[in-house]
């Protein structure tokens, strides 16, 4: 298993994606967020949509994650919400310490 994971979501609303984002990274559930807006193209009971979207992406470890899902459940505004774990394989060794750093000092 992995030790760092990415998680994803998106909204159609900037403040539930800032809401996610200040929410993961005050309880320490994510490091980071970063939001950014992207267009989804999307079958949706039985429609195809085309949904102007913004894209929350939590930096956390593979410990949080289950706790971080439960945080966007919990704030987000779609009936069916996008999560997407990811694993991390790499990457900067003074970052992943930094990544790990942050959600274990408040991790319960």
């Amino acid at each position: 298993m992995t030790e760092f994971v990415i998680v994803t979501t998106t909204t159609d609303e900037r403040a539930v994606a800032d809401a996610i984002a200040q929410a993961a990274v005050e309880a320490g559930e994510a490091a980071c967020a970063r939001i950014g807006s992207a267009e989804s193209v999307y079958r949706w009971q039985s429609e195809l949509c085309r949904t102007p979207e913004f894209v929350v992406e939590l930096k956390t470890t593979a410990d949080a994650a289950d706790r971080l899902q439960r945080t966007i459940a919990r704030l987000h505004n779609y009936e069916l919400p996008e999560v997407l774990v990811t694993p991390v394989l790499g990457g900067s060794a003074g970052y992943l310490g930094w990544l790990r750093d942050q959600v274990a000092a408040v991790e319960t």
